[in-house]
């Protein structure tokens, strides 16, 4: 709690416009994930689909598999069909194949992105069909913990930006990176603030 509150207290000293959200910085610190595979599956689920959306499908997919525990095994053992069949696009049945693939076969090591910096891990992952940079930053954020990440492609982000600072249309990547350079080291922080001022904010 003592170093959130440095937190909260740094952010609002470069940038007083946070005011009107700091609330939603909340009293729990980042975490690091112990499944990195599985989120980083319910992450590909996730892609262009509302946060509550994915969020069903994530739960029906995970149900379907024993102990809904997910593995690579477990994924390439079933079939394109039942897995569509879970509500899964074709598409992303082929990323996560292709995912459960390359960490089974150990062209994907996932123990060792979290002793990568950033950029490491994003190329690392964006080797893998179906992830693209979105995918990776999300990962960066929510399974590895990482406090100075942004993902500039994010609508979400875009659009909370755009309320909060005024815009008549949504920000460029040009006039965002203005504002977001401010936020460092603690970036991850903000945008998770933004995110959570959309449901209150309209």
């Amino acid at each position: 709690m003592k170093r959130l509150s440095s937190i909260r207290q740094h952010l609002l000293s470069v940038d007083p416009t946070l005011t009107s959200i700091i609330s939603h910085l909340g009293d729990k610190p980042l975490s690091v994930s112990k499944d990195p595979f599985s989120d980083l599956v319910e992450a590909i689920i996730n892609q262009q689909l509302s946060e509550k959306a994915g969020s069903t499908i994530f739960a029906r997919f995970t149900a379907s598999f024993p102990q809904g525990t997910l593995t690579p095994q477990h994924i390439l053992k079933r079939s394109d069909q039942s897995l569509r069949d879970l509500g899964v696009s074709w598409s992303k049945v082929t990323y996560m194949k292709s995912l459960a693939e390359a960490v089974s076969k150990k062209h994907l090591i996932l123990a060792d992105l979290d002793k990568m910096d950033d950029e490491g891990v994003i190329t690392e992952l964006t080797k893998i069909k179906g992830i693209g940079r979105w995918t990776a930053e999300m990962f960066l954020m929510f399974s590895l913990g990482r406090e100075d990440v942004f993902s500039y492609g994010d609508l979400g982000l875009r659009r909370a930006i755009a309320k909060l600072y005024k815009f008549r249309d949504y920000p460029t990547t040009k006039q965002m990176e203005k504002i977001v350079k401010k936020w460092q080291p603690y970036r991850t922080f903000v945008a998770k603030m933004l995110w959570a001022s959309l449901d209150t904010r309209e």
